[in-house]
């Protein structure tokens, strides 16, 4: 087995996993609904007066905050409880392909329900002449976002066997990294770590980087930083998995 037929094996798997009950599709129409509701409910949609997304953007920081450590709590958990792990180690791969082709399904599960959101897009056009850059500049950043919790919520799961402590533990570490950049919060401690600090601090909040892609901007910065994270949390997720299969 070649090193990437062996990752697509695993992704296959998982994949099919995922429609093998009802579970995926609540989650898609959920995701769905609460984007609807977020966006013209809460996020002033026809109140802003223009032909754009950006009470739907606005949002995706703090809905996939829940939603998306739903998803990923479950990738090594589930193996953990089942007993699969142990089988899952010793199959002739390594386990980075198995890292690798357990979150490109699960990611790609997140872009499928992200796509699913298009009507938003129609809906605009419709009303008027949104910048459609922007938007998919927007649906961009959206991906890098999900990719980058689920790397974290990835690190969570391999790191225990329930489920629920993986949920919350993936929610706690995603939420410090929106804190960081949320401003009430910067505004709070601005008074004690000066411009400076202030700067740095926002640096490494996925608000700051998301925001750029909600402009329209496609900054190497944003991108790297997203990936950055994604890559360090997978990297941590071998880890812990080889301290499994040391011992």
């Amino acid at each position: 087995m070649t090193i990437f037929s062996a990752t697509r094996a695993i992704a296959a798997r998982e994949w099919r996993a995922y429609f093998e009950s009802p579970l995926a599709f609540v989650f898609l129409i959920a995701y769905l609904l609460l984007a609807g509701i977020f966006t013209f409910t809460f996020g002033g949609f026809f109140e802003r007066g223009d032909a754009s997304l950006a009470a739907f953007f606005n949002w995706m920081p703090w809905l996939f905050l829940f939603l998306v450590p739903a998803v990923g709590m479950r990738l090594w958990s589930e193996e953990h409880r089942l007993g699969t792990i142990e089988l899952l180690l010793t199959m002739p791969i390594a386990p980075w392909q198995a890292i690798l082709g357990k979150f490109l399904a699960s990611w790609a599960f997140l872009i499928l329900a992200i796509a699913l959101s298009f009507p938003m897009v129609l809906t605009v056009n419709w009303l008027g002449s949104p910048d459609n850059g922007t938007i998919l500049a927007g649906y961009v950043g959206c991906a890098l976002l999900a990719g980058t919790y689920l790397s974290i919520a990835s690190l969570a799961s391999a790191c225990t066997r329930n489920q629920v402590i993986a949920f919350i533990f993936s929610i706690m570490i995603c939420l410090l990294l929106n804190l960081l950049g949320f401003p009430p919060i910067l505004d709070l401690v601005g008074r004690w770590i000066g411009t400076q600090g202030i700067e740095v601090m926002a640096g490494f909040s996925v608000l700051s980087h998301f925001d750029g892609f909600q402009k329209g901007v496609l900054d190497s910065r944003d991108v790297i930083y997203f990936v950055s994270i994604s890559v360090f949390s997978l990297f941590a997720t071998g880890v812990v998995l080889r301290g499994h299969r040391a011992g």
